[in-house]
């Protein structure tokens, strides 16, 4: 009986100290919470596209815009996702945007790194001031390039094919310049020391560097992948065959002279963004390790 009455004091004392440093908490980082509420708010106003865009998937066309805000309709309409397959060859569509995703990304990311390894380490005349004019490049619209990029892919030939959506956009100064200002805050002495292992230019890279940017090349390689996937005025400009049209085309084709069929549309919108939606996904912790890592840092 003694133990036991010297045992609920001590707990209960403890229990008030708990409280006590949960108060403490609260009352010292009240901005912590006010945080968390607005990166719910915020997420839950982008995340509503999303759940209009699905719920819009299973409506009928005739009560898309009848049933006014609600997200629910007179009854489910699973038609909606056969109909998108079967009305247009999607997919054919889907595989070229795959296709032209998958090895815009690749194609860029290779280019990216050869083109910051060149910036970053090697020395040649007037590299800084080459590499200004690379950068001033991402101020140019793609509107602006359009016309020039069409006329060179005309006399290549290369008009109405899937390269033609792949390599103009692959040389582009975005990743250049995020492993550009990651590799300029890595130290030089492994480089050192594996030239005086013997080791060249080449090695190096494959050896050394590769291993230690794999952060910011996820970086490059989804916003590669991301932009390739959703482009839709140059594969507007250069693509007359629907076997080669990509998915922002695909969606086009579902708006005719006699409207548009919302609902079809929205379903395949909605398959349209599984795959990016899961790159990003699979790639969430590169992603944030890159942007925090690689784009503010250099010299």
């Amino acid at each position: 009986m003694t133990t036991e009455m010297l045992a609920k004091p001590a707990t209960d004392k403890s229990a008030s100290h708990r409280r006590h440093a949960m108060n403490l908490r609260t009352k010292r980082h009240p901005g912590r919470y006010i945080s968390r509420i607005g990166i719910i708010l915020v997420g839950l106003v982008f995340f509503f596209p999303f759940v209009w865009m699905i719920a819009t998937s299973l409506k009928p066309t005739s009560e898309v815009f009848s049933t006014g805000s609600s997200l629910l309709a007179s009854r489910i309409e699973w038609s909606n996702y056969i109909t998108a397959w079967t009305s247009i060859p999607f997919g054919q569509v889907i595989a070229n945007s795959f296709l032209v995703a998958v090895s815009g990304a690749v194609l860029t990311t290779v280019v990216s790194l050869l083109s910051a390894y060149a910036f970053a380490r090697l020395q040649f005349k007037h590299r800084d001031k080459l590499f200004l004019v690379f950068l001033g490049t991402l101020v140019l619209p793609q509107e602006v390039l359009v016309i020039p990029l069409y006329i060179m892919m005309n006399k290549l030939e290369l008009v109405n094919s899937l390269p033609a959506l792949i390599v103009p956009f692959a040389f582009g100064a975005f990743g250049a310049f995020l492993i550009r200002q990651f590799l300029l805050s890595l130290p030089v002495e492994f480089e050192e020391a594996a030239r005086i292992d013997g080791a060249g230019s080449i090695r190096i890279l494959w050896s050394v560097i590769l291993p230690l940017v794999r952060a910011p090349l996820a970086v490059v390689a989804v916003f590669s992948f991301i932009d390739y996937w959703s482009s839709f005025l140059w594969p507007l400009i250069v693509i007359n065959d629907v076997s080669q049209a990509t998915i922002p085309l695909g969606l086009s084709m579902f708006s005719g002279e006699r409207g548009t069929d919302w609902g079809p549309l929205m379903a395949a919108a909605t398959v349209a963004v599984i795959p990016s939606l899961l790159v990003v996904i699979l790639l969430q912790r590169q992603l944030v390790k890159g942007v925090s890592m690689g784009g503010f840092g250099g010299r």
